[in-house]
């Protein structure tokens, strides 16, 4: 096939050159949404509002009460790197607004009829209509009022692409739910189609955050959260965050704010499912609303045409903090019943999470247990009364008991008790496996990760990106229990593994651990195969259904779940308890009635 004729190179005119840049910031209505509702939010609007047509297609059109637009600058708004928001390089690496690259307004205008009215306080107001040069006088309290009508009207082929009224709709309703949660200060109100879908107030206090967040997250989301607020170092991180039993099938409750910033980040992600990781059962995904703040110098935000992605200048530090804090909210909130029913902020006085201070773990002792003998030494824990002979473990009454007094044991499963609240219910087995895994994990901890040599070194053959890696990461190796030597260009040599993962998988662990590195700049491949391993020993050597226990024995395993972080799931993230409160039996039998 000939070659097609050379064409010049020649310089692209203006609106070939916006609708390509369109074509990375307007996705679909919803994008339009986002970037105009970024764009108030920087003029610090205090109260918005939004009207959509037709799933946006039609019509957006945001009014705001912000600072406004000077006359004489309505042109240069819609002029492509044009922006109020820089001035010189070094403001592009401490950029403090939601928008900053000049590409939003030229871009929307390039693909749709856009007409924009601005007023700035003490001034007169001015309209710019779509096909015009010059602003014309116009009425229009203090603020901007921006509309855009028929998206792509001027591109039909990539207007076949949007989805269904009620499809693009709901994408732009999500962002502006996402967006919702990133400014309570702000009032915020929608509709579509002249139906009013959300009102919402400015919120203060955390009464008012909780009413708007039950609002867009529903009742039973805050029902079901705990309130954090870490703040170590210049790093914070705050919100809420589900418990393990509200999990989801989906990850579509799961916002994350970096200075203020509604981001979709890998590595934020894949520390918080590493903080829940063993506490939800399989498959399932948290829920959560978090804000991440820290230094501005520490966080790119220019790596996004979208601005939907950050970049960490120290992002192992920003993931182990992130990790350490969702675990130290957890452990404190999924302890059986750990925390009252209108619990404060954890966290807000901790101990720097990131050297570990702070941290609360269950006490084992110092025992340094060789690893082989770590199921034979913690499965003989037979006779739980024996716990309750060797201490006063019983506290004065109900109320400093929050799974009270055992009353029974039912088809040598289940335990019975009752507290203040009314009655609860224990799986024996599973909440015996949670404090046996627990009590092995500090162990093996305290242990330190053993090495067991290889009898005879395994070879295996890699890429020459995968050996940089190895390389790279070096000192990382030993202190996972792992010495790696490189023999050639091509070929890896393992010549000791941790003792507990000796008869596993090696070449796949080696394996999954340089892809972990390679995307994350950290692995916790080797923990989660020693935490499986522990889960296990644990499972196996917990309390069987079937057998029958006393009231002591009863007692002492209540006790020892009151003491153990993490004591709501086992190990394999089931439930362990559940509480009946009166109100509810008394429902159930209709009393009152």
């Amino acid at each position: 096939m000939a070659d097609p004729a050379r064409r010049p190179i020649r310089e692209l005119s203006p609106e070939l050159s916006n609708q390509i840049a369109a074509g990375e910031v307007v996705e679909r209505p919803a994008s339009i949404v986002k970037e105009l509702l970024e764009n108030a939010l920087d003029s610090g609007a205090r109260h918005i509002e939004v009207t959509l047509e037709q799933g946006g297609v039609g019509l957006i059109r945001l009014r705001d009460d912000g600072r406004g637009i000077p006359a004489e600058e309505l042109p240069l708004a819609l002029r492509r790197h044009a922006t109020s928001k820089l001035s010189s390089s070094a403001e592009l690496m401490r950029i403090e607004s939601l928008g900053f690259r000049g590409e939003a307004l030229p871009s929307i205008a390039s693909v749709a009829r856009l007409d924009m009215v601005s007023a700035v306080p003490g001034g007169s107001a001015a309209q710019l209509v779509h096909g015009q040069l010059e602003p014309v006088p116009a009425a229009h309290p203090p603020g901007t009022s921006v509309t855009v009508r028929d998206l792509f009207y001027n591109l039909p082929a990539r207007r076949k692409f949007l989805r269904s009224e009620k499809t693009e709709y709901q994408h732009a309703d999500e962002v502006l739910r996402r967006l919702a949660l990133a400014r309570f200060d702000v009032a915020l109100s929608w509709s579509h189609n002249g139906r009013v879908v959300q009102q919402l107030p400015a919120a203060a206090d955390t009464a008012a955050r909780e009413r708007r967040l039950a609002r867009l997250c529903g009742q039973p989301f805050v029902d079901a959260t705990l309130r954090l607020d870490f703040d170590v170092g210049g790093y914070g991180l705050s919100g809420w965050t589900g418990l393990p039993t509200f999990s989801r099938a989906a990850s579509d409750m799961q916002h994350w704010y970096v200075n203020g910033r509604l981001v979709r980040d890998k590595l934020l992600t894949h520390a918080a499912r590493q903080a829940y990781r063993d506490v939800l059962y399989h498959g399932r995904q948290p829920a959560y609303v978090l804000y991440l703040s820290l230094p501005i110098e520490a966080v790119d935000v220019n790596v996004h045409p979208a601005k939907a992605e950050v970049r960490f200048r120290d992002s192992r530090t920003v993931h182990d903090f992130v990790v350490r804090c969702l675990r130290e909210a957890l452990g404190s909130g999924s302890r059986a019943g750990a925390l009252p029913a209108d619990p404060p902020a954890i966290g807000a006085s901790s101990a720097p999470v990131v050297a570990g201070a702070g941290l609360r773990l269950w006490d084992a002792g110092a025992a340094r247990l060789p690893t082989g003998q770590l199921a034979e030494q913690f499965a003989a824990y037979t006779d739980l009364a024996k716990g309750a002979a060797s201490a006063d473990t019983r506290l004065p009454d109900d109320e400093e008991q929050p799974l009270g007094r055992p009353l029974a044991q039912l088809m040598g499963v289940y335990i019975l008790a009752q507290n203040a609240r009314g009655l609860v219910l224990v799986d024996m087995h599973a909440a015996h496996e949670r404090i046996t895994y627990e009590r092995l994990r500090t162990a093996y901890a305290a242990g330190r990760v053993v090495a067991q040599p290889l009898l005879v070194p395994m070879t295996l053959h890699l890429g020459a990106a995968e050996l940089t890696i190895v390389e790279q990461y070096g000192d990382l190796w030993p202190q996972l229990g792992i010495d790696l030597a490189v023999l050639g260009p091509d070929t890896l040599a393992v010549r000791e593994v941790p003792a507990l993962l000796a008869g596993g998988d090696i070449g796949g662990l080696v394996r999954d651990v340089i892809a972990e590195l390679r995307e994350h700049g950290r692995s916790s491949r080797v923990q989660e195969h020693i935490d499986a391993l522990l889960s296990g020993m644990a499972c196996h050597g917990s309390v069987r259904a079937g057998r029958a226990l006393t009231l002591a024995e009863m007692d002492a395993l209540l006790r020892d779940m009151e003491r153990t972080e993490r004591s709501g799931q086992c190990s394999h993230g089931r439930p362990t308890w559940v509480e009946l409160p009166l109100a509810e039996l008394d429902r159930l039998f209709m009393r009152g009635r």
